[in-house]
């Protein structure tokens, strides 16, 4: 069917190129200039059965901010893109995530209205070169390019790393959950007829 997509976002700040198919095998080629975005993009595409590959040129010589909200914007904008007219989806996702310490719950309900909930506060700055403020940017900018109901929160957990890297997990498992197809929805699965 074929649930993938090409493509190119270039401003001032940042220059884009992303493939991304939704019924991939996970395997990911991501190139932003943060070590630690690179790794937890890495582990997206991995945990959800993404195709991803991502180049981005930014201007880190400012800070992070621009690389990773742009790259959010860009990775929201393909997963509508690949969604297509959403026939036969699940629409709603959610995962509970274990990641040592760290217990991480996200929700998604691809529904066309864009809205975000998070609850996760962190304890330190940063996370390599990786700010941790820029996480809820991030996935603030796929919730609103995607057009989905995205929660995430925190309910435990004290190591930074194992926070963000479980919300990436996390939401990768929401996501393939709500994404994939089921033949007992003919259409779409909504009252109105539309999503």
């Amino acid at each position: 069917m074929g649930r993938s997509c090409n493509i190119s976002r270039v401003t001032r700040e940042t220059d884009i190129k992303m493939n991304f198919d939704l019924d991939g095998s996970g395997k990911a080629e991501i190139k932003t200039g943060i070590g630690f975005f690179d790794h937890m993009l890495n582990s997206f595409a991995r945990h959800g059965f993404f195709d991803l590959d991502v180049v981005v040129k930014g201007d880190l010589e400012v800070d992070t901010h621009h690389t990773i909200e742009d790259t959010g914007i860009v990775l929201g904008s393909a997963i509508k893109k690949a969604l297509g007219d959403k026939t036969s989806i699940k629409r709603y996702g959610s995962m509970i995530l274990p990641m040592d310490e760290t217990l991480v719950l996200c929700a998604v309900d691809l529904s066309g209205r864009p809205y975000f909930r998070f609850d996760a506060p962190f304890t330190a700055e940063r996370v390599g070169d990786f700010e941790t403020e820029m996480v809820k940017e991030f996935f603030y900018a796929v919730s609103c390019a995607s057009e989905m109901n995205l929660h995430i929160r925190k309910l435990d957990g004290e190591n930074n790393h194992h926070i963000i890297e479980g919300i990436f997990k996390a939401f990768a498992k929401a996501l393939d959950e709500a994404t994939m197809l089921d033949g007992r929805i003919n259409g779409v699965l909504s009252t109105k007829g539309t999503l």
